[in-house]
């Protein structure tokens, strides 16, 4: 669980500034110093970002009354506002779960093959 709330918090520090793409770094680096498994880690890593750019899609839903929302699901055509929020989350979570996996592969010791 702390490495959920580090990647989190961390990931939402670089996004104030720094590109969307900036909270692959934070999943890499805990996903490699923390080295657990693949399975947890990709969880871990998923859950960081689902709870933080949901929280923050849904906070923009309600500080803005859903247009923004509302707008972007007739553009893609998925129907409800809150679908946006919910893709918005997954994507997020998809993203750092990936990261903080190749972060957790990369501390793997390599194998050794005997000829």
């Amino acid at each position: 669980m702390l490495l959920t709330v580090l990647i989190l918090v961390t990931a939402f520090l670089l996004n104030l500034f720094l590109p969307w793409w900036s909270v692959v770094l934070p999943g890499l680096f805990f996903g490699w110093w923390f080295n657990k498994n693949a399975g947890t880690s990709f969880a871990f890593g998923f859950l960081a970002l689902f709870l933080l750019w949901g929280g923050q899609a849904i906070y923009i839903h309600f500080a803005n009354d859903g247009i923004l929302s509302t707008r972007i699901a007739e553009m893609l055509q998925v129907g409800s506002p809150l679908l946006v929020v919910l893709i918005t989350g997954v994507l997020g979570g998809v993203v750092s779960g990936l990261a903080t996996v190749t972060g957790s592969l990369i501390q793997e010791t390599p194998r050794k093959f005997n000829s």
